[in-house]
């Protein structure tokens, strides 16, 4: 019938062409896998694609070179033959799309964790942003005493919200997707501030994503870069 899942056509999959991506030469979070990079890493890893690292310090990533490729002037980027993407939601979107294992073949499960991605990116993240924004480029105003709790009270209605539609479930949908790649990275970058403790389930969701050997293997491979030389 037409529309059913055995329907779904997908681009074929190269073989041929190497996928470059850009990373920070060295993270401002030192290897704590919170660059962007991360993800584009751990999602090339969970469908099994080998790739290459081109490293770019933030003065080439503000130079022409890198500006043809991501105007804004940002990492990560992914080029594959004459393919370039920029946006990180874009990328594993692509990599997802194209090759088994991020995405359901079902119809409908399928574009359930395609909303799970825009979700994650467009409705959990930006709170979680603006907190990390509050505590480390406006913690010297005189106002921010009084406007941090009502950003970590803002991130914790989104984590409210995320842990009810969560319950007890393993994943957001069924199987682990790019959904839930998505998510549990932007989850990740609140351990520090201690918010994710406050919800059990989504503390335990975001450890069984870091449990991933995929997502192990992307870790490993940034922080190598990362790590202090001897």
């Amino acid at each position: 019938m037409p529309g059913t899942a055995a329907h779904i056509k997908r681009p074929p999959r190269s073989f041929t062409m190497t996928i470059v991506i850009t990373a920070f030469e060295q993270s401002p979070d030192g290897g704590k896998g919170l660059a962007r990079d991360t993800r584009v890493r751990w999602a090339l890893e969970e469908v099994g694609l080998p790739y290459e690292v081109r490293l770019v310090s933030l003065c080439a990533m503000k130079e022409a070179e890198h500006l043809a490729i991501h105007p804004f002037g940002q990492i990560p980027t992914y080029e594959e033959g004459d393919l370039a993407l920029f946006e990180t939601g874009a990328i594993v979107f692509h990599i997802a799309e194209r090759h088994a294992g991020l995405l359901p073949v079902d119809e409908s499960e399928r574009a359930r964790a395609i909303m799970w991605m825009f979700a994650a990116l467009s409705t959990v993240e930006p709170p979680i942003l603006e907190l990390a924004h509050a505590k480390l480029l406006e913690g010297d105003q005189p106002w921010s005493r009084e406007r941090l709790p009502l950003v970590r009270d803002r991130v914790r209605d989104r984590l409210r919200q995320l842990s009810a539609r969560l319950g007890e479930a393993d994943w957001l949908d069924g199987a682990f997707s790019a959904g839930d790649l998505l998510m549990v990275s932007v989850l990740l970058r609140l351990k520090p501030s201690g918010l994710l403790d406050e919800f059990a389930n989504l503390a335990a969701y975001a450890a069984r994503g870091e449990a991933r050997p995929a997502y192990q293997r992307a870790f490993a491979a940034q922080l190598a870069i990362n790590a202090p030389m001897p």
